[in-house]
């Protein structure tokens, strides 16, 4: 009980104060007249390339839930795409309050509404985002390779920001992950019935990661996958059009803004409060080269404008999934 409670804190409650903190000191850190400017500058924007970034993104969402049957079908499964787009959706919903636990929750949406086995449908999920790391890195890499010195030049003002000595926190967290994995291995060792179930969990979930070597359709798979990079990177950059002051902004800004955002969405549910924080750092950097005076006020609207306007639609279309995906399948049918 109280292992659940602790872990309850840790993955959900922990997350959810960090990023009211977050947003509390996005707020906090900005003078009466910024605040003032942040408002009509989130007033004055041209909506008109939110909405196209937005379309762009359910674009994206469409094109992923497709996707996943090519990873599906060569472990003989076969569902319904609408099927897959919901419980996709309901993924990125519980995702906005669960960290990670989104992943868990499509594969248990799936089993729900098409029958395919949780352990299966995980594992290829598994292998989507081994997929989107690989492509994240590699767009990491080259724009650390093109726009270094301004890469480096951003990462330090981050860092005097919000101060780059977490040692203790690291060292405390690496000493926690010892002791776990050394009680998981013992247990492995003196407990059959636990081990033979690692064993079987881990045959399930193998089958649907390595199920991209047995896609009988790797050309479209990666077309997919394209599309999908290419959506995400293009919806980030629309709404710096939406104002005059960012519309003139150059390139490497808004890839190194789309990275950050990226990194922010790893430290709190769904980027809440780090997501807009991390990418005006990045905006107010270029827009204080132009000796913009409101660059902080600017960077922080346009960076609150994208994440929110994002959040929203996956929230809207979460939640109309969770109504519309069928119950066809449950434990006692299995």
């Amino acid at each position: 009980m109280l292992k659940k409670i602790v872990l309850f804190f840790v993955k959900t409650i922990l997350p959810i104060f960090l990023g009211i903190y977050l947003f509390w000191y996005f707020f906090d850190n900005m003078k009466e007249d910024e605040i003032n400017l942040f408002y009509l500058t989130m007033k004055e924007a041209d909506y008109f390339w939110i909405i196209l970034s937005l379309i762009l993104g359910f674009a994206a969402f469409v094109s992923r839930a497709y996707r996943w049957k090519y990873l599906l079908e060569p472990i003989g499964y076969k569902s319904k795409s609408i099927n897959r787009f919901h419980a996709t959706m309901i993924g990125y919903l519980v995702n906005l309050t669960i960290p990670r636990a989104g992943e868990a929750s499509r594969a248990a949406m799936l089993y729900r509404s098409d029958g395919v086995p949780f352990t299966k449908s995980f594992g290829t999920i598994i292998t989507e985002r081994i997929i989107d790391l690989s492509i994240l890195g590699s767009f990491t890499l080259f724009t650390l390779i093109w726009a270094s010195d301004d890469f480096y030049e951003i990462k330090n003002q981050i860092e005097m920001k919000f101060g780059a000595d977490n040692s203790n926190g690291i060292s405390w967290l690496g000493i926690c992950f010892i002791i776990l994995f050394s009680f998981l291995i013992g247990l492995l060792i003196t407990n059959k019935k636990f081990r033979n179930r690692i064993i079987s969990i881990v045959k399930d979930l193998s089958s649907g990661v390595f199920s991209i070597f047995k896609t009988q359709k790797p050309i479209p798979f990666i077309a997919h996958t394209v599309f999908i990079w290419s959506c995400y990177v293009v919806m980030f950059m629309l709404p710096f059009y939406s104002l005059d002051t960012t519309a003139e902004l150059p390139l490497k800004c808004m890839f190194i803004g789309f990275i950050a955002g990226a990194l922010g969405m790893t430290f709190t549910n769904s980027g809440v409060g780090s997501y807009p924080i991390l990418v005006g750092l990045v905006v107010a950097f270029y827009l204080n080269r132009d000796n913009n005076t409101d660059a902080t006020a600017i960077g922080n609207a346009l960076g609150l404008l994208i994440w929110a306007s994002q959040t929203f639609v996956m929230a809207f279309l979460g939640l109309f999934s969770l109504v519309l995906l069928p119950k066809n399948y449950s434990k006692k049918s299995k």
